[in-house]
């Protein structure tokens, strides 16, 4: 009688507890189960009780039995009524978000510089991706044999006609945009985004600050600091007084704008064809913060970019007097720029289109 109605009342209790029917089963399975249930043990347990008294107790397990079955039941069915059909949605949830896309890293560093040189009020160049070779190479003082101009590193689509050597001393000028006679200039991947300012000079007049972002093409097999095809942002300012002066300021501005306040800034000479006397720029390393490693080759400092005053030749190629006025030009590349920035050792990760890593480059 007694183990009766101890086990009514852990009945009573476990139910309380039910809140799936997952675990109503398995109050099912422990109660009411053939062979472990426990009202199957009482029924076993009988044979020990005298004869005499067995009628009353089969009575009253019996009973005990009908009375959890009705109150499983009960309990199934207002389970059943609250459950959530499957497929539907519940509105007392918080909503989800959208997916929201972003920028890409180099889109958002290339947006940063035009805004950071936007500000000094440059004019921000557009122009062809395809070139011809007196606007990438000649006008900018790359004569036919200057290494820069090899098949290794330029993508040619179409060749040269031939056409006649000009006179010794004769210097091309008023902003002429092709070759003299009937010649035609070979068309090519642009290599640099300089072609865009010698355009702009071809049809401005001084004083001009502007900067040409946009991508580039060379021949240069893929790996971990070289793609065929990569971003640049080259700026040029003409003017009367235009000094080195000048552009050692506007660089140092710029580098420490961009990286921070305090970052050292060398510069050292350098040659380019286009711009006398030139340099190279370099940034004390961010990962060593100068003490010397492997990114920076234990120097402590990186370069990042090129720069130089405007060559005269470039100047009398558009029809600009080289005597009353003066320029500098600058080059970077903005993968460069990144790859220091983020401390991304690979730059194929920035075109490999993969989630996992661009995702890394919120706005």
């Amino acid at each position: 009688m007694s183990s009766i109605a101890d086990l009514k009342t852990q009945f009573t209790a476990d139910l309380a507890g039910v809140a799936t029917e997952a675990d109503l089963k398995a109050l099912r399975d422990q109660y009411l189960g053939r062979k472990g249930g426990a009202v199957a043990g009482l029924m076993k347990a009988l044979a020990a009780v005298p004869p005499d008294q067995r009628p009353a107790l089969g009575q009253q397990i019996n009973e005990l039995k009908q009375r959890i079955e009705i109150a499983l039941d009960e309990r199934l069915a207002a389970l059943t009524s609250t459950r959530r059909p499957a497929g539907a949605v519940d509105v007392t949830l918080p909503g989800r978000g959208p997916a929201v896309g972003r920028l890409h890293p180099l889109t958002q560093l290339r947006s940063r510089i035009e805004a950071i040189f936007a500000r000094q009020g440059y004019e921000i160049l557009d122009g062809p991706e395809t070139e011809d070779d007196w606007h990438n190479f000649e006008a900018l003082n790359m004569p036919a044999e200057h290494p820069a101009r090899d098949m290794q590193d330029t993508l040619y689509l179409t060749e040269a006609w031939d056409r006649p050597a000009r006179p010794v001393g004769a210097v091309r000028g008023g902003g002429a945009s092709a070759p003299p006679g009937n010649a035609r200039p070979a068309t090519l991947l642009r290599t640099h985004t300089s072609a865009l300012q010698i355009r702009y000079m071809e049809s401005h007049e001084p004083p001009v600050r502007v900067i040409a972002p946009g991508r580039v093409y060379r021949r240069d097999n893929l790996d971990l600091t070289h793609t065929p095809m990569f971003q640049q942002v080259e700026g040029l300012v003409v003017g009367q007084g235009v000094t080195m002066a000048d552009l050692k300021g506007t660089i140092v501005g710029f580098l420490r704008e961009l990286f921070a306040p305090d970052i050292p800034v060398v510069f050292r000479p350098s040659f380019f064809p286009y711009t006398e006397p030139s340099a190279d720029v370099f940034i004390g390393c961010q990962r060593c913060k100068g003490a010397g490693c492997s990114m920076c080759k234990h120097t402590g400092f990186i370069e990042v970019l090129g720069c130089g005053m405007v060559h005269p030749a470039v100047f009398e190629a558009v029809g600009y007097d080289a005597i009353s006025v003066t320029g500098f030009a600058f080059g970077v590349g903005i993968e460069r720029l990144a790859l220091l920035m983020h401390g991304v050792e690979d730059i194929r990760l920035f075109y490999e289109n993969d989630l996992r890593f661009l995702e890394q480059f919120p706005l």
